[in-house]
């Protein structure tokens, strides 16, 4: 029976990971920093800790065939060494954790916003360079840390890969819908514009279901599946202020309108 790790597993996506992988007969292993019995009575061996310090990262790893990344900080507030320390740091360790215990495979779950730097991302793709200037610490750390991910690849030692899931939704999500339906309830949310751009997301199972396919392929030996950076999206991206979205909106906060900004 495959043993797999998840980084993160009391997290949005990291949850949905150790259900997935449970479901798929895989004894799985959480690194979290509270402990969380729902996870342990549902069979995962916890381990508590903070990825900062290197040494909780060793009886982890220990014999794991697989390690899924999903750990870290996000945001656009809060202070560089913050930032570096949870995300880019961090990830640092979980490399070398790895290498050290001989872990084969290892899935980094890092962020489209590496390649953002302030203009449009139409029909961009992987092969986009990073950005040059950043609007803020976050995706600087996470380009830093999905550098350290892919360069430490070696097909005979540790096949790495990343997955870039963009604005993940679903149920059991703490952040990004409630905190929408919290600004229309407010009156603080405004659409920018006339409303016609366009945003790729991720449903937060589909976003799951990438980084267990990634884990198949490296299976499969594909020399397609490592070294590399993957996009992870919905199939077409979408209009946000399309009609249906502002009617679900009007209906959770009884807001009748929602306020314009002009760009």
């Amino acid at each position: 029976m495959k043993l797999a790790l998840v980084t993160g597993a009391n997290g949005f996506l990291g949850s949905y990971l150790v259900r997935q992988l449970l479901g798929q007969g895989y004894r799985v292993r959480g690194f979290v920093r509270k402990r969380n019995e729902t996870l342990a009575n549902s069979g995962v061996e916890l381990f508590q800790g903070d990825l900062r310090n290197a040494d909780s990262l060793t009886p982890a790893v220990r014999d794991c065939d697989v390690v899924f990344h999903a750990a870290g900080v996000s945001g656009i507030w809060g202070s560089w060494k913050h930032f570096h320390s949870c995300n880019t740091l961090a990830t640092r360790n979980v490399v070398e954790a790895c290498r050290q215990a001989s872990v084969p495979k290892l899935v980094y779950t890092s962020s489209p916003s590496v390649t953002f730097d302030g203009g449009h991302q139409v029909n961009v793709d992987e092969s986009a360079p990073y950005a040059r200037s950043w609007l803020c610490h976050y995706p600087h750390s996470k380009a830093l840390a999905e550098q350290l991910v892919l360069d430490a690849n070696d097909p005979k030692v540790l096949a790495t890969c990343a997955l870039r899931p963009h604005l993940i939704w679903g149920p059991r999500d703490q952040h990004l819908i409630p905190r929408l339906i919290n600004r229309a309830r407010t009156g603080q949310l405004r659409r920018i514009g006339e409303g016609t751009n366009q945003v790729d997301n991720i449903y937060v199972e589909n976003a799951a279901v990438a980084r267990f396919d990634s884990w198949y392929w490296f299976r499969m030996e594909s020399p397609a599946a490592s070294n590399r950076a993957t996009a992870a999206a919905s199939p077409t991206a979408r209009r946000p202020w399309n009609r249906p979205a502002r009617a679900i909106i009007r209906r959770s906060c009884s807001v009748q309108s929602l306020r314009r900004v002009r760009s």
